[in-house]
């Protein structure tokens, strides 16, 4: 779905995994469209045996034969007897703006072997990372040089202000205006079916996590008759289709923050942060005000501070590698083990995830053009959700001076969609779990796992038993939980536990323990 911090928006990409396969030197129509299968250059890749290639598709789908761009697309072939293949499984990891690539390599993490019947295919969404072309429009936009998100001063919002408006100028002048009058979420809806044609497939499976379930909502709405099966982990809510949704979202951050600090409380003897949740609350508090005025090591403010606390709101799996790091800033001013989480998740000097999460959710639909509705509505949440209120509404406020004309959302019905699967933990910050009632309650034929006090996001299949053997009785059989009556999940499963810490010693910022996790602002 969407981000609320430049933190989640290299965690959405996860990894560029650029192709080595040819791009297609013909611009067919999608009807005719073909995939020219080559080799992948990303070492998993070539590990899990992929193919890469392009997809030539029409920039603009009114005019099909007009102007094309490339899509990158791999695919990770079935492994079990031709009799026993059950198709093709399309993905997408969120953002808007993550890439997919990686995801065709998913299908060994699905219990009992119920991955191997499928071709997993991956692909960059139109502007992202290998696709071509790429949006970018200031990569240094998420450098260190920003004023701390709260503003406080009239002069501290005029700022941030001024920067969205010249990112929002940056983005019109360093891509096609035909670009970003197409990147919308039908447009990448559109492609998926391009995708299910050019791989000749009757009915797509699709596998979509936080942004991506979002996609799935519409590809069901507008081509329900190309779904088979559907699988959708951490569900947007279409009713707050963007603006709502992201105010919906920092009160949940929020929430999942103080959690995160009272886990640190109760393994004080490993952090020594703080006894009570309140406590260690008060510990971070002083930090942000410390940093606002003297940043440490010359870089780390409040902006870089919140930008990599987050993710503890995003998945409890990162716990301990944040928690040493926060130890270590606090207690031995280790700025620098801060700085290279922050570049990690950051995307500083990349900006394509950010364009692209702008460009999508800025012209799906039109975002509020006063900015007092912005200003009243954010400080109004903020008196709830103090610490990602306003890194939310900053990230997001180039839409106020976007450059493409905005759309109107498809009314989303899952009415013709015979059979989905839904996951979501019940505390998911990225999106919050109404999202998932709204959503089963608009596709009959959807069930909803929900995992009760869970704070995680978007990582299934990930561990959990009682999840991911559901999920493989479903991708083999199309078992689905039986339906209840009413506005509610439809089965529960316990949510992993808590993760238990190791010695500070051996929790080092271990920067591979963020691949592999699909986040996404909407994510991610």
């Amino acid at each position: 779905m969407r981000r609320t911090v430049f933190a989640a928006v290299a965690a959405a990409a996860v990894a560029s995994a650029l192709v080595a396969a040819p791009a297609a030197t013909a611009a067919p129509a999608p009807a005719a469209g073909t995939i020219a299968w080559g080799p992948c250059t990303d070492p998993t890749l070539v590990a899990a045996g992929a193919e890469c290639g392009y997809l030539g598709v029409p920039l603009d789908y009114s005019k099909p034969h007009g102007e094309q761009i490339q899509l990158a697309v791999d695919r990770v072939k079935h492994k079990v007897p031709d009799a026993q293949y059950q198709g093709v499984m399309l993905t997408n990891p969120g953002g808007p703006g993550g890439s997919g690539l990686l995801l065709a390599t998913r299908g060994p993490r699905v219990p009992n072997h119920a991955g191997d019947a499928y071709d997993w295919i991956g692909f960059d969404p139109r502007g992202v990372g290998s696709s071509k072309p790429a949006l970018s429009c200031d990569p240094n936009y998420m450098d260190y040089n920003r004023p701390q998100y709260v503003p406080f001063t009239p002069q501290l919002e005029k700022t941030w202000l001024n920067r969205s408006k010249g990112y929002a100028e940056a983005c019109a002048k360093n891509n096609s205006k035909a670009l970003l009058e197409n990147m919308k979420t039908t447009d990448t809806v559109k492609d998926m079916d391009s995708i299910r044609k050019a791989l000749g497939a009757k009915q797509l499976n699709f596998y979509g996590y936080s942004y991506g379930t979002y996609l799935g909502q519409v590809y069901g709405t507008l081509f329900p008759q190309n779904v088979r099966r559907m699988v959708l982990d951490s569900t947007v809510d279409p009713r707050g289709v963007w603006y709502g949704d992201n105010l919906d979202q920092d009160v949940a951050f929020d929430k999942n923050i103080l959690i995160w600090f009272g886990w640190l409380a109760q393994h004080d003897d490993v952090y020594h942060l703080g006894k009570t949740q309140s406590a260690v609350q008060r510990v971070v508090n002083e930090q942000l005000l410390k940093a606002q005025f003297n940043p440490a090591g010359g870089v780390i403010g409040p902006d870089e501070i919140l930008d990599v606390i987050q993710q503890a709101s995003y998945y409890q799996l990162r716990w301990t590698l944040l928690g040493d790091a926060l130890s270590r800033f606090v207690n031995q001013g280790d700025w620098q083990n801060w700085k290279s989480l922050f570049e990690a998740f950051g995307g500083r000097g990349d900006d394509n995830g950010y364009a692209v999460y702008l460009a999508v959710q800025c012209s799906d639909v039109q975002w509020p053009q006063s900015w007092n509705q912005w200003k009243i509505d954010n400080w109004k949440t903020f008196t709830k959700a103090p610490y990602f209120t306003w890194q939310n509404a900053w990230f997001n406020a180039p839409c106020l001076y976007w450059p493409a004309k905005a759309g109107k959302p498809t009314k989303v019905d899952g009415r013709g969609v015979q059979s989905v699967l839904m996951i979501d933990e019940t505390l998911d910050a990225a999106t919050p779990f109404p999202g998932s009632l709204e959503v089963r309650g608009r596709f009959p034929g959807a069930s909803l796992i929900a995992e009760p006090g869970g704070t995680s996001h978007a990582i299934t299949p990930r561990g959990n038993a009682c999840v991911d053997n559901k999920i493989a009785d479903y991708l083999a059989t199309g078992a689905l939980p039986a339906r209840k009556p009413g506005r509610t999940a439809d089965v529960e499963c316990a949510p992993l536990p808590q993760p238990t810490p190791p010695a500070p010693t051996a929790a080092k910022a271990d920067l591979g323990a963020t691949q592999g996790l699909v986040a996404g602002r909407f994510t991610g």
